[in-house]
């Protein structure tokens, strides 16, 4: 209220224009999502914030959603926060304390989980108690198209049940976390924020193949660097290794995509800077993925992006899962949700047809 009005009216020209970006980003996904909605389980559905993005995504078409929380407490909160939201009209009510498949739910956790140490006993308190588990069983059983969950809690947790439950894509050996920024510069995707702490040459290339296909989602075309101190073999250290011999194989891997590294990232995202270093790179202009030689990297990065651009972040994106999930962050806005729902649904949409296309192979043969 104390600054002076030009320099408000700027502020609000410059939130217009990231909102706009993130417009332009996030357009032909929510196109996409609005042809076909599907089921989307929402595992901290007593949180404000997911309430919000539920009311914006059943208005919008994005999704069918289902919440996941206690009756009493999620038509309390739609009430406060004036929503129109009506159990059973618009979103199916999963209420942990009395839902009749309770039993038919912790059993089937029980029998995926008893070689693991969870007793009977154990899964009847988690089923009660751990929404994630839950939405995690609903996408498995198929009586859901996709679960969102983290606005509450660690990551890594969450990971693990998703893991345990839904577990990963055939021939993917470990799952992956991409996070994406859209800046005054443009939309700036980065792998891996969360999961894998020191990734080998093998994960490398698995994550970046697999953020390859995210952001084709969004209609943009991959433009890949691979982040290091080593400015095109200037050092030999285990890191910077790994990410040369997992460019050359991302190389082969993916011929039609503009990869290249080890780098600097000026050099990644600098057509001038990385001209006067290596001329004859094969990646022209700026990469917009950027694939990150350890989480701490990848994490810190982001962060301080975020903060020194006032960045729109959307994600990160559970990058790897055997059907649709993603795991939000506590930091996530009510906006951050209303865009990974419809990624969830364009998931979910890709998911179904790649099964069918599967069913009708095996029917083939």
């Amino acid at each position: 209220a104390t600054r002076p009005i030009k320099d408000m009216d700027a502020y609000k020209e410059k939130l217009q224009q990231f909102f706009y970006r993130t417009d332009l980003v996030m357009r032909p996904v929510f196109t996409r999502a609005k042809s076909n909605p599907k089921r989307i389980a929402y595992c901290e559905a007593e949180e404000d914030r997911v309430l919000r993005a539920v009311q914006v995504s059943v208005d919008d078409g994005l999704a069918n959603p289902i919440l996941i929380g206690r009756k009493q407490v999620v038509e309390t909160r739609i009430k406060r926060l004036g929503l129109r939201l009506q159990t059973g009209k618009d979103f199916e009510l999963c209420d942990p304390e009395s839902d009749p498949r309770y039993k038919d739910y912790w059993t089937t956790y029980h029998s995926l989980m008893e070689r693991k140490g969870i007793t009977p006993s154990d899964a009847r308190n988690v089923v009660r108690t751990n929404t994630t588990v839950i939405g995690a069983l609903m996408v498995h059983k198929g009586e859901a198209d996709a679960v969102i969950c983290g606005t509450l809690g660690q990551y890594n947790k969450h990971l693990k049940h998703v893991n345990d439950i839904i577990g990963l894509k055939q021939d993917v050996d470990t799952a992956a976390a991409m996070s994406i920024l859209i800046h005054d510069k443009g939309s700036l995707f980065i792998c891996d924020t969360h999961v894998n702490p020191n990734p080998s040459c093998a994960q490398v290339v698995e994550m970046t193949l697999l953020a390859i296909e995210e952001i084709k989602k969004f209609g943009i075309t991959p433009k890949v660097a691979l982040v290091s101190h080593s400015n095109f073999g200037t050092h030999d250290t285990p890191r910077s290794l790994v990410l040369r011999e997992a460019c050359e194989e991302l190389k082969k891997r993916a011929p039609n995509i503009e990869i290249e590294g080890e780098m600097h990232a000026d050099s990644a995202l600098s057509a001038d800077v990385r001209q006067n270093i290596m001329p004859n790179s094969i990646l022209k202009g700026e990469a917009n993925l950027l694939i990150m030689p350890d989480v701490d990297a990848a994490n810190i990065s982001f962060n301080l992006i975020k903060m020194l651009t006032d960045g729109v972040s959307i994600g990160p994106l559970l990058l790897g899962s055997a059907m649709p999930a993603h795991i939000l962050t506590p930091s996530v806005t009510a906006r951050g949700i209303i865009n990974v729902t419809a990624l969830a649904t364009v998931g979910a949409q890709v998911y179904e047809t790649e099964s069918e296309r599967q069913i009708l192979s095996q029917g083939a043969l």
